[in-house]
């Protein structure tokens, strides 16, 4: 338990500090692609999507058997970026150093898988407790 406790949480504070810049610093993104002023409604949209994962993450983190079923989305959750970045690359659409962006997310999915695996169902989730 205290494996996927320290796994979730730590993902939810490592997405808020990674993620949160973004919100003020997109004119960086904006050098080497075009800027994201040219799609806010994307760039922003995935921002606020990305954000309420974190704190989904933290959620899971504060009571990982209670919330054992929600580890699942998360595992996809990184597994869809990865997948996408891995035929973005295989594609040759995105660089090298792109697609290495991605590295941490593939850890996170393998370091959730662990967690899930790890995590039982506490017999008061599964209506067997008797108070």
């Amino acid at each position: 338990m205290r494996f996927a406790r320290v796994t979730f949480i730590g993902a939810g504070i490592w997405g808020i500090v990674v993620l949160m810049p973004l919100y003020w610093l997109f004119d960086i993104t904006g050098r080497p692609y075009s800027p994201p002023t040219d799609y806010p409604h994307f760039f922003y949209g995935f921002l606020s999507v990305a954000m309420a994962w974190q704190l989904a993450f933290l959620v899971i983190g504060s009571n990982p058997a209670r919330y054992r079923a929600l580890m699942i989305p998360g595992i996809l959750e990184k597994l869809g970026h990865v997948g996408g970045v891995a035929m973005l690359y295989g594609n040759a659409r995105i660089s090298t150093i792109d697609a290495q962006a991605a590295i941490p997310d593939l850890l996170l999915a393998i370091l959730f898988m662990i967690a899930f695996a790890k995590t039982r169902v506490s017999s008061r989730i599964r209506g067997t407790d008797p108070y």
